[in-house]
């Protein structure tokens, strides 16, 4: 890792660079802590450091492992930085249990790795709000800051706007580095830390044994631990049974709530199938090139204070501390659409900095994605989209279609498509288009600022056929990536939700 992170550091800007001159390597920046004292944190601090994610903290054998590695750094006297957001998300109930019933559970709340919670958590964003001190600290310097998880994914952006650097690790490494308090560490030759008299701790020196594990596993890891909490898993906790529910056939939406909002996928809808047109003067919200994930799509993690997303909750009079995640408010398309395209590791080429930004080609104007696709919006101009090659790789996540959509994005033409995404657009009724085999927006001296004609044929649409776009003057073919005749369907419906309620009226 100490390896790799070094050399992201001074890689160009984009997947896994970070373009950081040579002069600035050693950055460091200081603050003060609610303990009085000051702490540095550098290039390659770690400041989230998460046990998370359902698939690996339901593995008792890393868990236990964890466990009994944390007591043994706790008997030599090893501590972990107050300002690093540590947390345990286990996988199951169960965890709990044999966590406790083997006693390592003090040992873990002692390093700051107290259970807050079960389900998705840091591997979806939701570590919750960094200390104030550290995030000013990390954007007055520049600072490449790491999170260091046991979850299954850190695509860019994805764990926290704060910590540009990611990593994958086990349980146990969870917690070594977050004791390191960085990532750019060799354990075989440097050491964790000091002992209370000021010996060197390596991370050899606290590594439980395979058979110390299995040890523990089989006197605490038991069926009838499963048994006992599955047995009350539809209970719920005595919070969630206090909830008073009102009896109705129909949702009764809250015009005041920030988390769930009526949708707007339905609105203009007619009874009728609309006639088939094409896609005239449209402009080009998104110039991006090859492998633009999901993450870097859907709105993912916590909510930054200077977002779009931001401004419209503090309109409604919440504090950044109640800001939580994009995940938690996905049920409201007002903060999901500001989230699209939010995310901090985006390099579009229509701007020189990597970030949530474009440009407003009319005004020439630089603001954040979701202003300037309002901007056009009221003028009544549709959205087109660039991109390269694996265009929606990653998770297959519903928003990166729906938030598009709600941007105004009619069309996206790239070179190739991720699977699922590629289905996930036309279920959203937007028309995926591929351009020709050795053809690109770089060989057909695209920009991205031209005026976008798409032309539709009037006497209908055919799996895989050629369709043509016209930009500026250069016109080209491109294949529309409507595979089968259900997605024509689809598509001719505006999307599979608008299918579907024609469907039920039938």
């Amino acid at each position: 890792m100490k390896g790799d992170f070094q050399a992201c550091l001074v890689n160009p800007v984009g997947f896994k660079g970070f373009a950081i001159a040579p002069e600035t390597l050693q950055t460091a920046g200081q603050f003060q802590w609610d303990n009085g004292k000051t702490y540095t944190i550098r290039h390659g601090s770690v400041v989230i450091a998460a046990i998370t994610s359902c698939t690996n903290t339901s593995n008792p054998s890393v868990m236990l492992g964890a466990g009994l590695l944390a007591k043994k750094a706790v008997e030599k006297g090893l501590t972990v930085m107050p300002y690093i957001k540590t947390s345990l998300s286990p996988g199951s109930g169960v965890v709990t249990y044999y966590l406790q019933e083997s006693g390592v559970i003090p040992y873990l709340q002692k390093l700051g790795f107290d259970i807050v919670g079960y389900g998705c958590m840091t591997c979806i964003g939701n570590s919750g709000p960094l200390d104030d001190n550290v995030v000013n600290t990390i954007e007055k310097n520049g600072l490449v800051c790491c999170g260091v998880l046991s979850g299954n994914r850190n695509f860019e952006g994805r764990i926290h706007p704060n910590t540009r650097a990611n990593y994958l690790a086990s349980p146990l490494l969870v917690i070594a580095y977050a004791i390191a308090g960085r990532v750019d560490i060799d354990f075989e030759t440097e050491p964790l830390g000091q002992g209370p008299s000021g010996e060197k701790v390596f991370l050899r020196d606290i590594w439980p044994t395979r058979n110390e594990i299995q040890d523990v596993e089989s006197k605490h890891v038991i069926p009838a631990m499963f048994k006992e909490v599955y047995s009350k898993i539809t209970l719920g906790s005595e919070d969630w049974q206090k909830i008073e529910v009102a009896e109705s056939k129909l949702y009764p939406w809250n015009t005041e709530s920030t988390y769930i909002k009526h949708p707007p996928f339905f609105d203009g809808m007619t009874r009728e199938l609309p006639p088939l047109k094409g896609i005239q003067n449209a402009r080009c919200l998104l110039y991006l090139g090859d492998s633009v994930t999901t993450d870097h799509i859907s709105p993912a993690g916590s909510i930054a204070r200077n977002s779009p997303a931001a401004r419209y909750l503090s309109e409604r009079n919440l504090t950044p501390r109640d800001f939580n995640s994009y995940g938690s408010r996905r049920g409201n398309d007002a903060v999901m659409a500001r989230g699209t395209f939010a995310n901090i590791r985006l390099v579009n080429k229509l701007v020189s900095k990597t970030g949530p930004r474009t440009l407003h080609i009319p005004s020439n104007e630089e603001m954040d994605v979701f202003d300037c696709a309002d901007r056009y919006r009221e003028d009544g101009t549709p959205l087109v989209l660039i991109a390269g090659k694996d265009y929606g790789s990653g998770s297959s996540r519903d928003w990166a279609a729906k938030g598009p959509l709600l941007l105004g994005i009619k069309a996206v033409i790239a070179e190739s498509y991720e699977r699922i995404h590629r289905s996930n657009l036309v279920g959203m009724g937007i028309i995926p288009l591929q351009f020709l085999p050795g053809q690109n927006s770089e060989t057909l001296n695209l920009n991205g600022r031209e005026v976008y004609n798409i032309y539709i044929p009037e006497n209908g649409l055919k799996p895989g056929q050629k369709i043509q776009v016209e930009a500026d003057g250069v016109v080209f073919d491109t294949i529309v990536r409507f595979d089968t005749e259900v997605d024509i369907t689809y598509y001719r419906n505006g999307g599979i939700l608008n299918y579907m309620i024609r469907k039920m009226f039938a």
